[in-house]
């Protein structure tokens, strides 16, 4: 297939400049343009990733008719109105994690999406990590029986001072939003959605939380204990118990590239690579669907996002967390 899918990469940090990395590994995509508000950051991501153009707005990338999909890696404050302003222009969104800081928010994003038979897919790359592929097919297997309990953390150190976002309340900060969303994520594709949840957090001086640990508890009986925290350094990992056995996937759990099943007083340890920086899989996974001509992904459909972001808003009030508009 000769066609190539030109993307667009809207907000310009630290995850965009990985996401751009991959990018380059693709046979069926070209980095056509990059925006940033700042034009010297533009034309240097520009020169750095080979795109082939840049632009000092937002607007103007949505608006450059050569674009297929935009790639939106601003703050989750800035994800409803930037994604909105895209699809508006009649483009493809992929949109980083969290797509909307509330349901309404995400909500309203796919149906406009759908309305304008666009594509739309919320940025959860663990979705497509191959290690997480397989640890999909083994839950289909029933390979460790049913599910019982999960146990997942992440958590990481970080600089608690005024300017880091993660303690920015206008920016989405916390850890919940930003990584306890991974361990929501692996429980909700493990054992589905909660009937129970109990949450308990630390807050900060800026009404955020830096520690959020949660219980889920299901209709079968099974339950789910996550932890996020960027107060200190956690081991990263998941554990799934089932009646059979128990599956491991090692730190990163949201990224692994191994496995260990546990079972009968066996083990096995499967290694499976992921390519580049691990964006590339999902970037395929949107390059095939666009080409196809489908609007969502079945592996990471709308319903999924839908239902990812009630979960963490059930969390939010539990802890009392709430983002003003």
């Amino acid at each position: 297939m000769d066609k190539k899918i030109k993307w667009g990469i809207l907000g310009l940090g630290k995850i965009a400049q990985k996401f751009a990395e991959d990018l380059q590994l693709s046979n069926t995509a070209i980095l056509y343009g990059v925006a940033s508000r700042n034009p010297y950051k533009a034309k240097d991501f520009c020169t750095k990733f080979k795109a082939l153009n840049y632009y000092s707005s937002y607007e103007e990338l949505a608006s450059d008719s050569e674009i297929d999909i935009i790639y939106i890696a601003t703050p989750h404050t800035f994800h409803f109105e930037n994604t909105m302003m895209c699809l508006k222009k009649n483009k493809g969104v992929l949109c980083e994690k969290p797509m909307g800081i509330d349901y309404n928010e995400v909500k309203v994003m796919t149906e406009e999406a759908k309305s304008r038979n666009l594509f739309l897919m919320e940025a959860v790359w663990t979705r497509f990590i191959p290690a997480i592929e397989k640890f999909i097919g083994l839950l289909n297997e029933k390979v460790i029986g049913d599910i019982l309990f999960i146990r997942a953390d992440f958590g990481f150190k970080s600089d608690p001072n005024s300017n880091n976002r993660l303690y920015d309340k206008k920016l989405g900060g916390g850890s919940l939003l930003d990584i306890g969303i991974y361990p929501i994520y692996l429980s909700l594709i493990t054992l589905g959605i909660p009937i129970n949840i109990k949450a308990m957090a630390r807050m900060t001086s800026t009404n955020v939380d830096s520690y959020c640990s949660m219980q889920f508890n299901y209709e079968n009986g099974a339950k789910a204990n996550l932890e996020s925290t960027i107060e200190g350094d956690t081991p990263i990992t998941a554990y799934i118990y089932g009646s059979d056995g128990r599956i491991e996937l090692h730190s990163q759990f949201h990224h692994a590239e191994k496995i260990t099943i546990s079972k009968n007083e066996k083990k096995e340890i499967l290694d499976i690579k992921y390519k580049g920086n691990g964006y590339i899989h999902e970037i395929e996974e949107v390059n095939k669907c666009l080409l196809n001509h489908k609007i969502e992904s079945s592996k990471l459909p709308a319903k999924m996002s839908i239902d990812l972001i009630s979960i963490i808003d059930r969390v939010k009030k539990e802890i009392g967390l709430n983002y003003e508009k």
